[in-house]
């Protein structure tokens, strides 16, 4: 049998049918219709990928990054969310497909609904408001601590200066004083 065939990357997603395009020309993926909220596994040698008409609201980046030999797409009839996390997906069908762009007509956020992704700007995608994750905080603390020590290091040099100068002008005194 032809799934006996495949290996472990090219296992059908459970949810959707596929269909051999021949030998070594790869595969059709259909979706459509499943009430998908989330794109499944896709086997790399998927050449055409059929999931409109589901309930998918945004494409994770790098989804699609591994289909190399992908030439057709269809994922209009879709409750698309077109903030900055579409963003993706946009540029990605820019380079593959203009045609399935040009279907693409987002759900939310209320500004852009019935719009066309295709005609989306970046101040309409919105900015994405990352909240610092633990790493950065940790550096945060670092850097807090190598400037407070950069700070005292810097008083403790100034005020040996400063305190040496006396001491010098004190011997320089005493001196001048035990030859008179």
């Amino acid at each position: 049998s032809l799934l006996f065939h495949m290996t472990q990357a090219e296992v059908c997603p459970p949810s959707c049918n596929c269909k051999s395009l021949g030998e070594m020309k790869g595969l059709q993926i259909d979706c459509s219709s499943r009430k998908l909220k989330e794109v499944p596994a896709l086997p790399v040698s998927t050449k055409r990928l059929y999931l409109q008409n589901n309930s998918l609201t945004t494409i994770p980046p790098g989804a699609f990054d591994n289909l190399l030999s992908l030439e057709e797409v269809k994922i209009f009839d879709n409750p698309w969310n077109c903030d900055c996390h579409i963003l993706y997906l946009k540029l990605w069908l820019e380079d593959l497909s203009e045609t399935s762009l040009a279907n693409i007509r987002c759900a939310t956020p209320a500004p852009t609904r019935m719009k066309p992704l295709k005609q989306l700007t970046g101040n309409e995608l919105g900015i994405c408001k990352r909240s610092l994750p633990i790493k950065c905080l940790q550096f945060f603390w670092r850097d807090l601590i190598l400037i407070a020590a950069a700070i005292i290091t810097l008083i403790l040099v100034a005020w040996a200066q400063k305190f040496s100068k006396k001491l010098v002008c004190q011997i320089k005194l005493s001196q001048y004083a035990s030859r008179r």
